[in-house]
């Protein structure tokens, strides 16, 4: 072996007379001192082997062998893969991936979850970098997508200070009238009711976080204002979007010569004058002495305490609509597909009304307290399906150990909502069931939630510093819309020609940007008693004059 090994240099260095002039005593002193160069030979292979044992990198998260170069990029286009209990009883509760180059994890139970992104959150509570989405079309202003750092924390401490679970008792009234505003649409229009849903939770937004009245069309210009700015901020948050995402010094182009950068600092001048001339409507009405309560009237108050300028607090408010549009949509589509899939749940929440509530008078939010299997429905809904299946993903700032695993600085940590949120060890062999009545304690009174879950029975609304600022409100919204629709309504599953019930797919989902939804399914209405559309019309008219 070392006479071919002398042979190779010879040969090599003879074929290269110009750049070594007499290779001959070159070689020749290389097997002068032959023991010293392959002691430095092995020398160095030692130092590289004991580098390679020691590295951190060995220790990472068990998963899936990926493809050279792309890492674990195909698989995870596939959503079902990443959610599927398989993966985790191979690889266990912490996953690692690799997707070209980028380190990411997930995070498959309540316990790990909460270990890492809530009693750790000093070093997860960072977002992916977001160079067109976040950096250029939002300009750094949307808050679910803003880096950690000063700003996101003056945004956040202003947002949770507006919405406290005692401040939101002041948008009771509006939840309530859109409660009722959907239980009537959906009597007159019963086929439109994925519409209905989304009218319903739009107008509730807006009138939390700009004071304005019901509105009753999808096609009222706001809302189809910043709906588009949902779908492009959607759109271009997918990865794969933009080249740039890959190659950030692209961002630095002009904008001249870049098509893509163009599109996006124009619609963050338009969105940011959208955003600006409703916070400006809230400013003027406060200006003239009328102070109807919502986000944006508080946050203009409190304008010395929080510290935001106006474009800061504009976007704030328009990032809260983003928010909770979509979900409240959502989440009003999986618990219409329980009721109709779960038919003896439905019937128990209505029994519940009319011991409670009977069946002279709607629901009300004084009623929430003696109302413990509707508050537990609200609970079960966002168990059972949780409309954001892999949460909004975090990064690490720091190199972090976790159980003898190791988790790099930089990782793109996703709390897997569906996996914690039906773990068996949790809930109970049943969990795939849609079984409100586990969220209640042997007197039929709301339970503790599991560990880990903050008393929500789940884990849908997030972790740590970055958890859902608005779960409060979304809460209630849910809590009046499932009470005042089925104290009017029975949910039916449709029937086909023959008269026999059309199977239901309850597993099934469509995602929808960051959110999942039901696939369409048939289902229909009627009123629980004949009195009830004429209660609800008269409750009506009572609020609007």
């Amino acid at each position: 072996m070392a006479h071919q090994s002398r042979s190779f240099l010879f040969l090599s260095l003879t074929s290269y007379p110009g750049i070594v002039p007499n290779p001959l005593l070159l070689v020749s002193h290389v097997v002068k001192h032959e023991p010293l160069y392959t002691g430095l030979a092995i020398g160095l292979l030692l130092f590289c082997y004991a580098r390679y044992i020691h590295s951190p990198w060995r220790r990472v998260p068990p998963g899936p062998r990926g493809f050279p170069l792309v890492g674990n990029v195909l698989d995870m286009k596939n959503k079902a893969w990443l959610f599927s209990p398989d993966l985790r009883e191979r690889y266990g509760d912490v996953i690692y991936l690799n997707a070209l180059g980028q380190p990411m994890v997930i995070l498959n139970t309540q316990k790990v979850a909460a270990d890492l992104l809530d009693r750790r959150a000093g070093i997860y509570s960072d977002r992916p970098r977001l160079i067109v989405a976040s950096e250029i079309s939002s300009g750094g202003l949307s808050l679910g997508f803003t880096r950690y750092g000063d700003l996101w924390r003056r945004m956040r401490r202003a947002a949770h200070e507006c919405l406290t679970r005692a401040a939101v008792e002041d948008f009771h009234d509006v939840q309530a009238k859109e409660g009722l505003v959907l239980a009537l649409d959906l009597l007159a229009l019963p086929n439109g009711r994925n519409d209905h849903f989304r009218r319903t939770s739009a107008s509730m937004i807006m009138s939390v976080v700009y004071g304005l009245p019901t509105i009753r069309s999808l096609d009222d210009v706001n809302l189809k204002n910043i709906d588009c700015h949902i779908e492009r901020l959607a759109n271009s948050a997918t990865p794969g979007a933009h080249l740039v995402e890959l190659l950030p010094w692209m961002k630095h182009v002009p904008s001249w010569m870049a098509k893509w950068k163009r599109e996006a600092e124009f619609w963050y001048r338009s969105d940011s004058h959208l955003f600006e001339n409703l916070a400006r409507r809230v400013h003027d009405e406060l200006e003239n002495g009328i102070d109807r309560s919502s986000l944006s009237a508080a946050l203009i108050k409190g304008v010395d305490r929080n510290g935001l300028n106006e474009r800061e607090r504009a976007w704030l408010g328009g990032t809260m609509y983003a928010a909770g549009s979509e979900t409240t949509t959502s989440a009003l589509q999986w618990w219409s597909l329980a009721m109709v899939a779960y038919p003896e749940t439905q019937r128990r929440a209505q029994a519940e009304l009319d011991t409670v509530v009977g069946r002279g008078r709607l629901p009300t939010f004084a009623d929430l307290p003696h109302l413990p299997y509707i508050r537990a429905l609200v609970k079960e809904t966002l168990r059972w399906r949780p409309n954001i299946p892999l949460g909004i993903p975090h990064k690490s700032t720091e190199d972090d150990w976790y159980e003898g695993m190791f988790i790099p600085k930089g990782t793109i940590c996703f709390a897997n909502v569906v996996q914690c949120n039906n773990d068996p060890d949790v809930y109970g062999a049943d969990y795939m069931q849609f079984r409100p009545e586990r969220h209640l304690d042997s007197d039929g009174n709301i339970a503790p939630g599991p560990p880990n879950t903050k008393d929500e029975g789940h884990v849908m609304y997030g972790f740590g510093r970055r958890i859902c600022v608005g779960r409060h409100v979304a809460n209630d919204s849910l809590f009046i819309d499932f009470a005042t629709v089925l104290w009017t309504l029975n949910l039916e599953a449709a029937k086909d020609a023959s008269g026999k019930t059309i199977p239901l797919d309850v597993d099934s989902f469509v995602d929808v940007g960051l959110v999942s939804r039901p696939v369409p399914f048939n289902w229909t209405v009627s009123p629980r008693f004949p009195e009830a559309p004429a209660i609800l019309a008269e409750q009506l008219e009572l609020l609007e004059h």
